[in-house]
């Protein structure tokens, strides 16, 4: 990778198009819906216009009214670096300010081809998680973060730079918006129309952020999830259970390396054979086939030697449901799905019946169509479900709006005793699982070695399996210990389990100790030289307190605030001036666009007292402000996790609430 060639004036020469680049066997995104006008279409091309020069726009005006016929969206691919992109060390960058040098290595590894679901358009994953709307973006961004200095603050509207502005050192580097719509406007039908004009952007959670690690932290999650839901079945362990489930694309790539580690038998459906193909080269994938039977004696084989296992069928996941439903026995003891549903008419689910190939021409061709094939492959999936869940399996929603899109293509799920439009017959992960982890103040925290060195990372392993020994034997209850015997396992086994895809990066379910503890721990380690560069310290949006999403992250919360965003908003209001190095706050993630908001952070420890100064003070409101909340909303767990950080955290007060009579409440008249 030329890394100078990315900071250069793309405009003086005028870039010649990388065609070979282009020409490179990667996934691509499917064509994006354009229904636009001609009026519309003049604007969209107007608009990318307005970065371009004059003597250059007679050239480029027709690049890209070709692009916006052929793509449905004007990606900038002149602009595209002409070699692919990874995460370099970030002592081989060089820019004015040290921070800003992290800020670029997380976006290149956000658009490493390991890493990003399509490159080439900018998405690392979800299927439309852009990290900018097009590539003249890209480079103005980057020449931005190359000549800023720690007295201005880059801010980006959904991908786009506004420009430098002064501030002070104590301010974020960068701040970031994606996606956020007048709430009239932010429905998926006007997200199609303003992401062909170009004013806006789907920033997914970690990729218009720049926090995305790779599959690794869906690895984690999906670890833990499997883990403690086969406890909630009251399985000890996992050896020779079944875990079916669908997606090898982005995110959803992680699962067969997760139900290894849990120590299942995991079946895991791909219509793309790309997608599949990526996962099993990796290493991640043990053994695919595209024949229904071959699958069913792999899982029988299996159960019997009771030996974990990653199988991939090459197919429509509503044929694996429907043929494991034939099966006299219940072959499968734990069930979800992670397709991209927050996306399900744009490639985000494939109906039964047609090809990868078909199903992306129709999409565009006939929408209408598509959408109704979508939505009875969709009843159908969960008919199959139903069938073996009589039978024992234990089904959930992994947060992907699964449930949602069955109910809303006519499914009859929604629990008889519902008293609002999410409480379905099958529980989401955040209700049953993931929820009270959350309350506890567990959530994924994560961190990268900007060195680029795997001695650096495996350094921070052994300093966070010390930190969480210490923890252990701190006065907190049992279910806490057990959050933390997980993740040490976790840690333990990270590098054996080859988990680093892209940059040296990790990530741990942590609390709000842990953190703090951590983050000082590796700010130390720089400043000593153990670790020989800045160590980024980030998380999920996917968080105790980076996310309102009613069908998700606040799908526990019940005293009717599942439907408002205050919290994830104060979140990046609150992490903005405790010492973050940048913040970003989007619309969509996870459920998808008009449906959730969350935001997250970067924190550069360069190993000095400053660093260690903003780390505990911001990571002292990021994770207490979502188990406040919690704990106002009535969850036991949350509360006395707030209570202890009161105990814990000087100038920390938080407002609990008193219960309320259930006896009075009856006898009131209305």
């Amino acid at each position: 990778m030329h890394i100078p060639s990315l900071f250069v004036d793309p405009f003086s020469p005028l870039l010649k198009h990388p065609t070979e680049q282009c020409l490179k066997n990667v996934a691509h995104a499917p064509k994006r819906p354009c229904n636009l006008t001609t009026v519309e279409k003049q604007l969209a091309v107007r608009n990318a216009l307005r970065y371009i020069p004059k003597e250059h726009q007679a050239l480029l005006a027709k690049e890209f009214a070709e692009e916006l016929n052929t793509y449905g969206h004007i990606y900038g691919y002149r602009f595209m670096p002409n070699f692919d992109l990874y995460a370099p060390p970030v002592s081989e960058i060089g820019p004015n300010c040290e921070k800003a040098s992290a800020i670029i290595l997380m976006i290149l590894n956000n658009l490493d081809k390991r890493v990003a679901q399509f490159p080439q358009e900018l998405v690392t994953y979800g299927g439309n998680g852009q990290v900018f709307s097009n590539w003249i973006q890209f480079r103005l961004v980057l020449r931005y973060l190359f000549t800023m200095t720690d007295h201005q603050t880059l801010v980006l509207y959904s991908g786009h730079p506004l420009g430098l502005f002064p501030s002070t050192p104590d301010s974020p580097r960068m701040t970031v918006t994606n996606g956020m719509m007048i709430p009239s406007y932010s429905t998926k039908e006007l997200y199609d129309k303003y992401f062909a004009l170009g004013v806006t952007q789907y920033g997914q959670m970690t990729a218009g952020s720049f926090c995305y690690i790779g599959p690794q932290g869906i690895v984690h999650g999906t670890t833990i999830t499997v883990l403690n839901a086969g406890r909630r079945m009251g399985l000890s362990s996992l050896a020779g259970k079944v875990f079916v489930t669908a997606g090898l694309g982005g995110m959803s790539g992680a699962q067969p390396k997760a139900a290894k580690i849990a120590g299942c038998i995991g079946v895991i459906a791909e219509i793309s054979e790309t997608a599949l193909l990526k996962r099993h080269q990796q290493g991640w994938l043990d053994v695919y086939s595209k024949d229904l039977e071959e699958i069913v004696n792999w899982i029988k084989e299996y159960r019997e030697k009771k030996a974990a296992i990653s199988i991939g069928y090459l197919g429509n996941v509503v044929d694996l449901w429907e043929r494991l439903a034939e099966e006299p026995e219940c072959l499968v003891e734990l069930g979800s799905d992670q397709t991209s549903l927050h996306n399900p008419f744009l490639g985000g689910f494939y109906p039964a019946g047609l090809t990868f190939e078909e199903s992306n021409e129709l999409m565009t061709s006939d929408p209408a169509k598509f959408k109704k094939l979508v939505q009875d492959s969709l009843i159908r999936q969960i008919a199959a479900i139903d069938k073996i869940a009589a039978k024992g399996m234990y089904f959930w929603d992994y947060g992907n709006a699964f449930l949602l899109e069955c109910h809303r293509a006519g499914a009859n799920l929604l629990r008889e005793d519902a008293q609002d439009d999410k409480s379905f017959r099958y529980p989401s992960y955040m209700q049953d699982i993931m929820g009270d982890i959350f309350s506890m103040g567990f959530g994924p925290f994560r961190w990268v070695c900007t060195s680029g060195k795997p001695e650096d990372l495996r350094l921070t392993d052994q300093t966070a399996c010390k930190i969480i020994d210490e923890l252990k034997e701190t006065n907190v209850p049992e279910y806490v210990k057990q959050q933390y015997l997980d993740n040490k396992n976790w840690i333990e086994e990270a590098e054996n389990n080859e988990l680093v895809v892209g940059s040296q990066a990790r990530i741990l379910y942590s609390d709000r100790a842990g953190r703090v503890a951590l983050a000082a721990a590796f700010n130390e380690l720089v400043r000593t030289g153990k670790v020989s560069a800045p160590i980024v310290i980030s998380r999920d949006h996917h968080d105790v307190s980076g996310t309102d999403s009613p069908f998700r992250e606040t799908s526990n919360v019940y005293d009717g605030s599942a439907f408002t965003a205050d919290m994830a908003v104060q979140n990046c209001i609150g992490d903005s001036f405790r010492g973050a190095t940048w913040v970003a706050l989007h619309n969509g993630g996870g459920v998808g666009w008009g449906d959730v908001i969350n935001g997250g952070f970067g924190l550069v420890l360069d190993g000095s007292p400053d660093a260690s100064r903003r780390a505990e003070g911001m990571l002292n409101w990021d994770v207490p402000n979502g188990v406040a909340r919690r704990s106002w909303s009535g969850n036991a767990k949350a509360q006395e996790a707030i209570r202890r950080a009161e105990q814990q955290v000087d100038g920390m007060k938080v407002t609990i609430p008193v219960e309320a009579d259930e006896e009075l409440l009856k006898t009131l008249k209305f």
